[in-house]
């Protein structure tokens, strides 16, 4: 078995409901080293934060290779399971996502994040059978692969206000039957909601966390099976150099910096 394999399965165990996968997600090769070193036990891409970090804004505007690309730099830096965010496939047809998640693999990813959200004018989400095939030709890129890619179907009713638990419920057990392993339902932080959706979803829930989510040992005890910070790590990167800016350009201080990775440190890690 090869070392790929080993680590698509390793990243499909960690999946388990009460003892969730908290993912820090990273956007390029120095911040997958620093969470990694900090003890994730997998490391996940933030979309946002990869297209911000290459000059694009979010929402399939960065190009396929350069995601790629992106995923590559960071398999190579670290040991651990990558899981890539292709946000709709960076693909107009299905057989435009195969051919990304093929991408993916060959630069060894083990999973990756599919969302439904639509970026062009019309209804804020695709319709149910056009996801259905594009997950469809994500787990057929990856079963002629031979690999155990884990593929987690983000539903963005929440997120957009499309949809509600049951249209959420419907649609995870919809792209379950297409191929997904586990749904992802951003944008939903209350914990009755959270737990509807643990018992009504028969797969590894994943919640989007940060500041006013309940902790990861309350969503642990829901039955949350993976946590992702998502893009806010990347945009809390972003504040501090912001902060930076702004005091060194106005009071002439540097306190913004008083918490920063010390040099030595950071380089050590890329070595």
């Amino acid at each position: 078995m090869s070392e790929h394999h080993t680590r698509a399965e390793l990243f499909r165990s960690l999946h388990t409901p009460g003892s969730p996968l908290v993912l820090v997600n990273a956007w390029d090769a120095a911040s997958a080293r620093v969470v990694a070193a900090a003890g994730v036990r997998a490391v996940a891409t933030t979309s946002a934060g990869v297209a911000w970090s290459l000059g694009a804004s979010d929402g399939d505007v960065l190009g396929r290779d350069a995601a790629v690309d992106l995923i590559g730099r960071i398999t190579a830096v670290v040991s651990l399971p990558v899981s890539a965010d292709i946000e709709s496939g960076y693909g107009a047809t299905p057989a435009e996502v195969g051919v990304t998640t093929r991408a993916v693999l060959d630069a060894g990813g083990v999973g990756v994040n599919v969302e439904d959200a639509r970026r062009e004018a019309g209804p804020p989400l695709r319709d149910v059978p056009d996801q259905c095939a594009r997950i469809g030709a994500v787990r057929a890129a990856a079963d002629a692969a031979g690999l155990p890619l884990f593929v987690n179907a983000r539903i963005d009713t929440f997120l957009t206000g499309a949809g509600d638990v049951d249209e959420t419920v419907a649609r995870a057990s919809a792209y379950l039957a297409a191929g997904a392993d586990g749904i992802f339902v951003p944008g939903v932080v209350d914990p009755v909601t959270i737990g509807v959706l643990v018992r009504a979803v028969p797969a590894p829930l994943n919640v989007l966390a940060g500041p006013g989510a309940p902790t990861v040992q309350e969503l642990a005890r829901l039955g949350v099976a993976r946590v992702s910070l998502g893009s806010s790590v990347a945009e809390a990167a972003y504040a501090v150099a912001r902060r930076a800016a702004n005091e060194a350009l106005g009071a002439g201080t540097y306190g913004a910096l008083a918490d920063a990775i010390d040099y030595g440190t950071l380089n050590a890690l890329m070595r």
